[in-house]
């Protein structure tokens, strides 16, 4: 099971890149400079970004939880 990848991680792989990096990078502590430079955005957008990151995030894993009958990483065939 240790080679199983978790649902969130599942789920950060399917959003586009900024966002899943912008989040990747906030979850690792890494300083907000830094994830604007990285990101591409301005210090003043990077709450933007994260609030539509998590949305993304929350949106596709609530469509894989639909898709396998309520149960995260349950196989839906």
């Amino acid at each position: 099971m240790s080679d199983e990848l978790s649902e969130r991680e599942q789920v950060l792989r399917q959003l586009p890149l900024p966002y899943s990096l912008a989040l990747r990078l906030r979850d690792g502590g890494v300083d907000p400079a830094l994830i604007c430079e990285y990101v591409g955005v301005e210090p003043e957008s990077l709450e933007g970004v994260y609030r539509i990151a998590e949305a993304k995030l929350a949106a596709l894993h609530d469509a894989r939880t639909d898709a396998t009958g309520g149960e995260p990483g349950a196989d839906a065939g």
